[in-house]
């Protein structure tokens, strides 16, 4: 078991397999932790370890990860904590798996660093399309129960974090103008959900200029091709 210290942070991780690394980015909304792959149609902790080096993380206040609540955290943050996590284990270039709630944790990495992700898989991406309250039913499920360990944090400062989480437009944390300027080579798969809008994803792999679109990838045979699709996709990026 191993973990970071950053800022007042502790980040909990994961390293297993060889190779090319990626950085995986759990789904869960704001309980963002390894184990949720476990129970994903798509696992990478088991897809990917044979030819890659996989590092997993708990997202902080997910999971193992703990870290101070402050009405000045967002997007940014977690993507601090993500690159901290890279630089913690020397790692320079990477690319990217992430479901969910890592649709905008990628977009951010690719905005912030983008010399550093060769490649990026996003999984049924969350976005915004006539669900602004449920994202604030999700905080609001997640604060009930990390509140009670976090006494530095009153309601004004849980309010002003999930006005920093979920106000946004597009991806929460991008814009569609800035995710035209995103060019990592990236791996759209749809989702089909309330939180992982459909038109999210067409529109995200029609705005990105380097994009591979899958529409189909859940079950079955198309779960089989798509599984083969994003291995050879991150093996072109190493």
């Amino acid at each position: 078991m191993a973990f970071l210290e950053h800022n007042g942070a502790t980040i909990h991780y994961e390293v297993s397999g060889d190779g090319f690394p990626v950085l995986l980015i759990a789904p869960g909304g704001m309980h963002s932790e390894i184990d949720k792959w476990n129970s994903m149609p798509w696992n990478p902790l088991t897809a990917l370890a044979a030819d890659h080096q996989v590092i997993a993380m708990d997202q902080r206040n997910a999971g193992q990860s703990k870290a101070p609540i402050t009405a000045s955290d967002g997007w940014s943050t977690y993507t601090a904590d993500q690159l901290a996590l890279m630089d913690h284990l020397d790692i320079d270039r990477f690319a990217i798996a992430g479901m969910c709630i890592g649709g905008p944790y990628i977009a951010g990495l690719c905005t912030a660093a983008p010399d550093r992700v060769a490649a990026a898989v996003m999984l049924q991406p969350i976005g915004l399309d006539n669900n602004r309250a449920a994202f604030y039913d999700m905080f609001d499920a997640w604060r009930a129960q990390v509140a009670p360990d976090h006494g530095e944090a009153d309601d004004s400062v849980f309010d002003q974090f999930r006005s920093n989480m979920y106000d946004g437009d597009f991806l929460f944390n991008t814009t569609r103008e800035q995710a035209t300027a995103i060019a990592t080579p990236t791996m759209v798969l749809m989702g089909d959900d309330l939180y992982h809008p459909e038109s999210t994803s067409r529109e995200l792999a029609d705005l990105l200029p380097n994009c591979t679109f899958v529409e189909h990838w859940k079950s079955g045979d198309a779960l089989a091709s798509a599984t083969e699709l994003i291995a050879s996709f991150l093996a072109a990026a190493s």
